[in-house]
């Protein structure tokens, strides 16, 4: 029996341009967040959340490349990490999370997602992308605990 108090990981997706659990994403970061996750089809697609910190608000969203060249895994391409970080404090902002596809699972952290999250203050977005349903679907945020 599923306790009810504990976090679901069957929340509904992130609507574009709302919020999922605190997490408030402009609909301009989630369409660019969908175009870049079907560009890396079939490899997974991923990027970094900009925002201001400790607000849940997501400014932009950043696309990068996926350096694992998987479509099971994903690794940010670290000097895109870098100059992100960089441009974002000159901004007075901060890298406030994490975006990833998955092409052959739904948007649920997999056990590798979870062992790898390096920031528990981080948001973690998980999307499905499987080419059969390209407006696919965006799942909430995740540590390395527990499911928003």
């Amino acid at each position: 029996m599923t306790d009810p108090s504990s976090p679901s990981l069957t929340g509904p997706p992130v609507p574009p341009g709302g919020a999922w659990a605190g997490l408030q994403v402009p609909r301009s970061a989630w369409l660019t967040m969908v175009a870049h996750c079907l560009r890396a089809y079939p490899e997974e697609g991923c990027g970094l959340l900009v925002g201001a910190p400790g607000t849940g608000e997501v400014r932009r969203v950043v696309p990068t490349a996926n350096v694992a060249a998987s479509a099971r895994v994903y690794t940010v391409d670290p000097r895109a990490h870098l100059r992100t970080e960089r441009a974002a404090e000159a901004e007075g902002l901060a890298v406030v999370g994490v975006f990833h596809s998955h092409t052959h699972t739904e948007a649920y952290p997999s056990a590798t997602d979870v062992q790898q999250a390096p920031d528990p203050e981080w948001h973690y977005v998980a999307r499905s992308s499987p080419p059969s349903a390209p407006t696919g679907s965006i799942r909430g945020r995740w540590s390395r605990s527990r499911w928003w």
